[in-house]
């Protein structure tokens, strides 16, 4: 069977208002699980532990069935400024958020187990860890190795940890900040949509940006209606891991 995962990107207090009607919209549609990727301190101005109702809103989602994975710390590059050409092209040009690109060891492991105790005080289970914009250093990557986590992901691929086994799951994502951006991601992800027509699983990747225009909140929950209607199962990316782990054991 082929599935369908749903991706909130950049959970946070800050954030939720943004995603509100549309997490509203997919519920109308029925039991639809989702994987939400929490940021413990959004920006430096959204720490968890100062937000008692947020977290219930959390809490309630996992008990609908959905997934939290963690996601960064931060969710912004505060790092010494970019030195060479390639680190100012993917850290001021490409982002301002990829709190991971540049970490060694030491600091990536140092927020990795921050965050992992922020969910832990709150109850909260975890399997996962999405880096901020996908960008990971050798250094995050070692520091995964030595935590007690299950995946981490790109725009087309999960991997299993602690080894980084890669297991193809192709994304669909938007870059939405103007009305051009959003015209040209419509059109390559209506192309990548019938090109993985026989796909195993398609994730939709959603960020806060897409829920602030009508054209690419439509678009994500029209794609997400016709993708059921073509008979794929919502799943979270942990389940559809767990999945394609049984399936390979009977194999």
């Amino acid at each position: 069977m082929a599935e369908v995962l749903v991706v909130l990107h950049d959970v946070s207090p800050q954030t939720w208002e943004d995603y509100q009607p549309f997490v509203e919209a997919v519920d109308a549609l029925g039991e639809i699980p989702m994987t939400w990727l929490v940021v413990p301190d959004f920006h430096h101005h959204n720490d968890l532990d100062n937000f008692p109702a947020f977290r219930r809103l959390l809490a309630r989602r996992l008990e609908l069935g959905d997934e939290l994975a963690l996601h960064g710390y931060y969710h912004a590059d505060d790092g010494p400024m970019p030195v060479s050409p390639q680190d100012f092209f993917m850290r001021r040009i490409y982002t301002w958020e990829g709190e991971f690109y540049r970490l060694s060891a030491d600091q990536a492991l140092a927020r990795l187990e921050a965050g992992l105790a922020m969910f832990q005080r709150h109850d909260w289970p975890v399997d996962g860890f999405v880096a901020p914009a996908w960008l990971m250093s050798e250094g995050t990557r070692h520091a995964l190795r030595q935590l007690p986590l299950a995946w981490t992901s790109d725009p087309q691929h999960l991997y299993t940890l602690p080894d980084f086994t890669q297991v193809d799951a192709p994304g669909l994502v938007w870059s939405a900040g103007s009305a051009w951006r959003r015209g040209l991601s419509k059109v390559l992800s209506d192309w990548r949509t019938q090109h993985w027509h026989q796909a195993p699983c398609i994730r939709l990747g959603l960020h806060p940006v897409d829920m602030r225009h009508d054209f690419s909140r439509n678009y994500w929950l029209d794609t997400l209606k016709q993708l059921l209607e073509e008979g794929r199962q919502p799943l979270t990316k942990s389940a559809w891991l767990a999945r394609q782990k049984a399936h390979r054991s009977a194999a």
